[in-house]
């Protein structure tokens, strides 16, 4: 097995951030699960959560979880709310391990697919591992209703027409990034929303760091919070402003 990534000393090996809006019903099974999963993998790690100005019990619930957990669980916020993209941004930064998951709290992909993004990350010498619900040997347990995967195809051909990445699946929220490709890519990130994850493999592969695409098991959430047609506009403006911000050159590094 290969090295570390590089982080700080005495940092954890792993830590797993999860943004968190309105999420009362879902969060606390979701912390029992990964907390349960990392403690049985004899790594030390963490837990981020954070709340991206939540209204609901989201911070009690979390807070609650807190004394009783294998693992050590953080919580960021609440604050006011600012999008997805922003919370996995504040989550990465915030967070200590070598390697760094961000995972929906739904976990539409299970925690135990974290396992093998971790092998491939040692054995491939990966930056980045990106779960994907397109490859052939993917596993939808439960698919999306049409509708979202409709909208999900029809972006993705957005995403090629407008030559951001050739990934046939940017979007499944369930990435492990190492710490060298965290102080690498998110301090240039800009997008808020559900955008985000073009934005953050555009950069990526802009730093020549290696992005690797794994198949996963998904078992779409019904509570899916994503608007067909809100969101999807949303996300059609943020890919505009990733090649507005490339040409104006806010991705390049200052010398």
């Amino acid at each position: 097995m290969a090295g570390r990534a590089s982080g700080e000393a005495g940092a954890p090996y792993l830590s797993v951030i999860i943004p968190a809006y309105q999420e009362e019903r879902r969060i606390g099974a979701t912390l029992v699960a990964v907390g349960e999963h990392l403690a049985r993998r004899g790594y030390e790690s963490e837990i981020v959560v954070v709340d991206d100005g939540s209204t609901d019990g989201t911070a009690g619930v979390v807070r609650s979880k807190m004394d009783a957990s294998p693992v050590p669980i953080r919580l960021l916020g609440p604050r006011s709310n600012r999008g997805k993209g922003y919370s996995v941004r504040e989550g990465l930064l915030a967070a200590r391990g070598a390697y760094r998951l961000f995972s929906d709290a739904d976990l539409a992909t299970p925690i135990d697919e974290l396992d093998r993004m971790l092998q491939v990350a040692h054995t491939r010498r990966a930056d980045v591992v990106i779960a994907s619900r397109a490859l052939p040997e993917s596993k939808l347990v439960v698919r999306q209703p049409w509708y979202r995967e409709t909208m999900g195809r029809i972006f993705n051909l957005l995403v090629r027409w407008a030559g951001l990445t050739e990934c046939p699946d940017t979007q499944c929220g369930f990435k492990l990034l190492t710490a060298r490709a965290v102080d690498e890519v998110v301090p240039w990130l800009t997008i808020d929303g559900f955008g985000f994850d073009v934005e953050l493999l555009w950069v990526a592969l802009a730093r020549d760091l290696r992005v690797w695409q794994l198949p996963v098991r998904w078992i779409d959430s019904p509570a899916s919070r994503v608007s067909p047609v809100t969101d999807a506009s949303r996300m059609f403006v943020d890919l505009l402003r990733v090649r507005i911000n490339d040409w104006r050159g806010i991705y390049e590094r200052q010398s």
